[in-house]
Order: C-alpha cells, then structure tokens, then sequence
C-alpha cells in the first residue's frame, strides 16, 4: 500500500473539508419561545427504525411526520407512536405524491441519461418542506431513522439559531456521514472531514425557496439553492448508525455523479469562486480532479482492500460515462427547477395545520394520526 507521504498534494485534486463554509455555533445557554415546530422523518425501513426518533419527538413535546414507502408503513408508525403516546402525522407516500409536487428538468434529464436512481429521499423531503410551508411552521427538523439524538432537549434551543441561518445541521459525533469515494480516502489514511447532512438538518421552512433534487448530495444542493454564499451552521450533537459503506459497489456507481456535481460546485466556493462561473472547462476540470483523485485511491489499496477496491472501480467506472457538458447542462437546468419550485411555494396555501393543509391541497389520503397528534 502507497503512503501518501509520498503522493502529490491531494489538494490538489480533492478538498478533505469544506467546514470554511459553515459557521459552528455553540448551542445558546436561554431557552428559546420558538423551538422546533415539527421533526420530519422519511423512512422506507421497518417501522421500528421510528421508534427512537418518536421517543425524541415526545421527550420534546414535538410532533413527528414520518413519510413512509417501501418497508415502512403509517400503520406500523402509527402503532408505536400509540403505545409511546406520542404525538404521530404518518403518511403513507406513494406515486400519486409526486404528482402533487412540481416535475423537474433535472429529473427528466437524470432518466434521459441513464443516471436516474431509484430512491424517493427527494420525493420526500420536499413533501416535508410543502407541508411545513402550508401547516405554518417554521422550523422543521429533517431526521433520518438512522440517527440517534443523546440529548434531545437541546434541539429546541438549536432551533433558535434558523432565525440567523437558513439551515443549522446537528454536528456528527458518530459514524461518518460521507460517500463511498471519501469512506475509501479516510480509510487510507486521508483526513476526510464530513460536511451537515439532510439527515439531521434543522430548516427554516417559511424562509428558504430551495428544495432537494433527486440525486446523491441533494443536501448540498438544497442549501446552494437559497444563494451563495449560502448561510448554514453546525450546532449541536447527533450519532450516525453505523454502516458498511463498501458492501454493494453499486452504492459508489449510484453516488458518483452527485458527488462529482456537489463536490465541483463546493470547490468553487471553497477558493471563494461563485457556483455561477461553472462553464464547460471548469467541469472538464472537475471531472479530471475527480478521476485522478479515485485512481490515487485505487493505487493505494492492498490485497485485504479488495470490496473497497471493488467500489472504487464502480465508481471510476460511472465517471467515466460524465461529461462536462452534461454537468454544465445539470446546473443550468437545476437552477431553472429552482424557479419552478419557487413558483409553487407562491402557490402553496397557509393553512392553520397540516390537517388543513392535507385537506386543501389534496393529500389528505393514506394520513393517520396518532390520538397525542389529535389532541394537540
């Protein structure tokens, strides 16, 4: 196995942190009147994943939305929520959702190309971000059923801190939230810094007009989407479960465009460039930097390296099906789905509760609440 003492300055291929770009808060000493209006969960695994997340949600007197499809049902998270008398909107989210939201470019463009992914996290989190908009909430807590939260009664006084930032990610004490490629970098030796996440992300729903487009990194997108430089913090404390990052080499190849897209746009602004400049050159660039950074990997991994090995050559393999122009095209048409979404939010109607909302717009189907829910 190579060192990398004895490499080229990895600077100058892949920026380890991009923690310039964020403010770190400590989390204010006064209890906020303003706290956390709702945690929305999107789930898709067995339904006891929620149970930490619903006791979170009780501890703090917040209710919790759990979006459901695949493994997860509302009626199974509508069970526990009863047996822990918490406060529960379940929602089974199916097709018909989407036809609710606005339809992307950027998604049509993915599909065209060959690069669509068969996740609904988008799907779901921007349903979250409609109804905290039409309910009147303002702050919202995106928490992943793979997150563990040791002090729940600091989320209320983090929330405070949205009325300064448009987003404030809870600070990972636990596993590292990263995709395959910077897993592998970590695990030869670089120091990989890890970035907030949409799995633990408090927003300012009323403020923000971004939204979260279906590919890998939707999260970075989101926070570009409200303007750069963009105004986010990391405050707080969560654990990430632990995971194998390496066990299906399809995970690299599914990640790989998102990376490549965020991690480009995120070097621009971490050598104080504006994402605006991205011409066809600079992503002919940034497909260069990435190559060149996954093959130094791939040549430093060992014979006990070989599942590791196995998804850097995936991944290497998905970039090379990029192109510059393609990335040029995504952003383009990405900001022109900003617009699209902003346009909507124009539209999304105020209601009193998410009851109302649910009603007005629709989708109020495949909706249980929990009887703490319906006290409230």
């Amino acid at each position: 196995m190579t060192s990398l003492a004895v490499l080229p300055d990895v600077g100058e291929l892949h920026h380890e942190s991009h923690a310039g770009l964020l403010d770190d808060e400590e989390i204010p000493d006064d209890p906020t009147d303003f706290g956390l209006d709702a945690i929305i969960v999107p789930t898709a695994s067995m339904t006891d994943a929620l149970r930490h997340v619903i006791q979170v949600g009780r501890e703090i007197d917040c209710p919790v939305v759990a979006l459901c499809s695949r493994d997860a049902s509302a009626v199974q998270a509508w069970r526990i929520a009863q047996h822990e008398a918490a406060a529960l909107m379940a929602v089974d989210v199916d097709h018909t959702f989407a036809g609710k939201l606005p339809s992307f470019a950027t998604d049509r463009q993915l599909r065209n190309s060959g690069f669509a992914g068969a996740s609904d996290l988008s799907l779901k989190r921007n349903l979250g971000l409609a109804l905290a908009r039409g309910s009147g909430w303002r702050r919202v807590l995106f928490l992943d059923d793979d997150i563990h939260i040791d002090e729940p009664e600091q989320l209320h006084r983090v929330a405070g801190l949205v009325d300064r930032y448009r987003a404030v990610g809870l600070a990972n004490h636990g596993f590292a939230d990263n995709s395959v490629v910077c897993h592998a970098y970590r695990a030869v030796g670089g120091a990989q810094d890890s970035f907030i996440g949409g799995g633990a992300m408090i927003v300012d729903a009323a403020r923000t007009g971004s939204f979260f487009p279906n590919i890998y990194n939707e999260d970075w997108f989101f926070l570009l989407g409200d303007g750069v430089p963009f105004t986010a913090a990391r405050s707080g404390a969560m654990r990430q479960r632990t995971y194998n990052p390496f066990a299906n080499p399809a995970r690299a190849a599914a990640e790989e465009l998102g990376d490549t897209l965020a991690e480009g746009l995120f070097w621009l602004l971490d050598t104080g460039e504006h994402i605006d400049v991205a011409s066809s050159a600079s992503w002919g660039d940034a497909l260069f930097r990435r190559r060149m950074f996954i093959d130094l990997i791939i040549g430093m991994t060992g014979p006990a390296d070989d599942r590791m090995r196995r998804s850097l050559l995936a991944g290497r393999g998905r970039s090379a099906e990029i192109t510059h122009g393609f990335c040029r095209d995504f952003v383009e048409i990405w900001q022109a789905d900003l617009q699209k979404w902003r346009d909507y939010l124009a539209w999304v109607p105020i209601s009193s509760g998410p009851k109302k909302f649910l009603y007005e717009t629709g989708m109020s189907y495949h909706v249980l609440f929990s009887e703490a829910f319906t006290a409230r």
